[in-house]
């Protein structure tokens, strides 16, 4: 089983396993052919899934630890959960999303681009002081500055 994220309907994927993917991904395709990918494919009998809070609490909880929260959005997120549920194969180009799933143990395929090769766990610098925080914030507690993510190693 595969769950599609937006890249697969932008760069026309095919497969012969099952597919899935989120409600949301429909409204990420702004152009017209990979929108009629999409309803092609669910007409087809791609099925729609909506991911229990139970693993989009896990997914969160995971993309704390690599530290890329920030980077993810909500259908990220979704689709991230989707995978973990059905202990399905994430289909995606975005860096970001691979790295999460690696944490979760959540087996990832690439459309267009080579996937990850490592994953990281990213940590968070202040812009002012330099201050090095583990986990996200909006300001840096000390000086009050903007905090940039950053590679640990």
């Amino acid at each position: 089983m595969r769950v599609l994220d937006a890249s697969a309907f932008i760069d026309d994927y095919t497969t012969d396993d099952e597919m899935v993917t989120v409600p949301a991904v429909r409204e990420e395709l702004t152009d017209d052919a990979s929108g009629y990918r999409f309803d092609a494919l669910e007409g087809a009998g791609m099925r729609l899934h909506v991911p229990g809070e139970g693993p989009q609490t896990q997914v969160e909880r995971a993309a704390r630890t690599t530290g890329d929260f920030t980077e993810i959005s909500d259908v990220d997120r979704r689709l991230l959960a989707a995978a973990f549920e059905l202990d399905a194969v994430l289909v995606t180009d975005d860096y970001a999303m691979q790295n999460v799933a690696n944490e979760l143990d959540v087996t990832t395929e690439s459309v267009s681009k080579e996937g990850i090769e490592e994953r990281r766990d990213w940590d968070y610098q202040c812009q002012g002081c330099g201050r090095v925080y583990g986990t996200h914030r909006e300001r840096c507690e000390i000086c009050g500055s903007d905090l940039e993510r950053k590679n640990p190693q």
